[in-house]
């Protein structure tokens, strides 16, 4: 490299650029200032070094499938009214039909299938029913790709969900309660915990290291905010940048400055509950919509800042029996997931059904009302929703429900019904997705080879 090619190398601002102040460390979305000045164009410069992320969305206990899955295959299809909410970014994910997961199927060990759910959900490897300590599933894709790339990130991998749950002790027919309460496994034996409180993702992500603690406790004594902590370097930075990555830095604070303001909001509603006695988990917003979007905002700030490039997000716990007042359906999503056919248990599953994809929806649109270079963070993201059962009476483990969000920086062709033959192993789309985040991986669980037809 020559000297002059050196310099405006140099001259940029580092992509790993952190404001920091009182022991807080906040991360910066993309900016064009951290982009190699030799490159023609910022948008040149990103297209050529576009980040890719991938996140998994566990939904519990299966959907109503004739509600869900489109009729028209390929481009041009039909959203079907449980998909409907996805109108606005249909043209950025792809339905795709007869995946499987072959072992969260009995195969000789009886009834368990929502614990197999969703320990074979990400791994493709048939659990050992137990219900002690000896657990054993296999690792799933998201470890798989931390292990090769998360130190590229200030987490290597991120675990979120809306439902507590002990991991000790049987949960469904002699399983242990860690498969039913964990899709992410980083090894065999190890589950990865899961984070359920929106104010300790946001510390992770703006939390400071070693001192931490003891300035959380400094910044909760002044009620400070993080980016209160961090305004003399922000100010700084704020000179080094040009117009249009001073815009994006305050829409950055200003997305920041909001959550932290919905914490505040969610933290004083909880104050005012007379809570019973009896075990519930701490700091979780009472409101279930307010939860779900903190935690889906906190996800998008997550992919947006490069704080992490892999995430899992459980909607809820495996044979979950939460209700959904908020869509009028008072009963157990578990409990009406064994529909036998009546068509009131099946109307209030659509409901349910519908009202997750909702929730999906907003998160999407998020993702896609960021902009990165030549696109959006969405863009440059593969979101898979689903589940490892179909229909939650008959606990099929084929047929089942997933969508793939997002472009992949280029790799996925979207907007459409993607068909493949019956039982086609749906780690062969997470083996096709660590390729395309730059993972190495011969196998994953029972794969048979990379997935055909994401390119059109």
């Amino acid at each position: 490299m020559n000297i002059n090619k050196l310099s405006r190398w140099q001259s940029a601002v580092d992509r790993r650029t952190m404001l920091k102040g009182l022991g807080v460390t906040m991360s910066l979305p993309v900016l064009e200032a951290m982009l190699p000045a030799h490159l023609a164009t910022a948008e040149a410069a990103m297209a050529s070094t576009a980040l890719n992320r991938m996140a998994f969305v566990f939904v519990p206990n299966g959907v109503v499938m004739d509600s869900w899955q489109p009729v028209k295959e390929g481009a041009g299809f039909s959203l079907p009214p449980s998909l409907e909410p996805l109108a606005k970014v249909k043209e950025k994910l792809n339905v795709m039909s007869h995946l499987a997961q072959n072992n969260a199927r009995a195969l000789g060990d009886g009834p368990g299938d929502h614990a197999r759910s969703a320990a074979t959900f990400l791994t493709g490897v048939h659990p050992r029913k137990t219900a002690g300590a000896d657990i054993q599933a296999g690792v799933s894709v998201d470890q798989v790709a931390a292990a090769q790339i998360g130190a590229a990130t200030k987490l290597p991998s991120l675990e979120l969900g809306l439902e507590g749950g002990r991991n000790a002790g049987q949960c469904d027919s002699g399983y242990s309660c860690a498969y039913s309460n964990t899709i992410s496994w980083k090894s065999p034996t190890t589950p990865m915990a899961k984070e359920i409180r929106p104010k300790l993702v946001f510390e992770r992500l703006f939390g400071g290291g070693v001192d931490e603690i003891k300035n959380r406790k400094k910044r909760d004594h002044y009620r400070q905010s993080i980016l209160d902590m961090v305004q003399a370097d922000a100010d700084q930075l704020q000179q080094k940048l040009g117009k249009t990555d001073r815009r994006k830095l305050d829409e950055y604070f200003t997305s920041v400055r909001e959550i932290e303001q919905r914490l505040e909001r969610a933290a004083s509603d909880s104050a005012k509950i007379v809570i019973p006695d009896m075990d519930l988990p701490d700091g979780v917003p009472k409101d279930q919509i307010v939860h779900t979007r903190l935690m889906f905002d906190l996800l998008a700030l997550a992919f947006q800042t490069d704080s992490t490039r892999i995430a899992t997000f459980m909607l809820s716990n495996e044979g979950s029996n939460r209700s959904y007042s908020v869509v009028g359906v008072n009963e157990g999503h578990h409990q009406i997931s064994h529909h036998q056919k009546k068509a009131e248990n099946l109307e209030k599953l659509r409901k349910v059904d519908r009202h997750l994809i909702t929730q999906f929806a907003y998160f999407l649109e998020k993702l896609d009302s960021m902009k990165e270079g030549d696109g959006t963070v969405l863009d440059h993201s593969m979101i898979v929703y689903g589940s490892a059962i179909g229909d939650g009476d008959r606990h099929n483990h084929n047929d089942l429900p997933v969508l793939l969000a997002g472009g992949g920086s280029g790799r996925i062709d979207t907007g459409r019904h993607v068909v493949y033959p019956k039982d086609t192993p749906l780690n062969n789309l997470f083996l096709s997705m660590l390729d395309c985040m730059g993972v190495s991986a011969d196998r994953l669980g029972d794969s048979t080879g990379k997935l055909d037809k994401l390119k059109a």
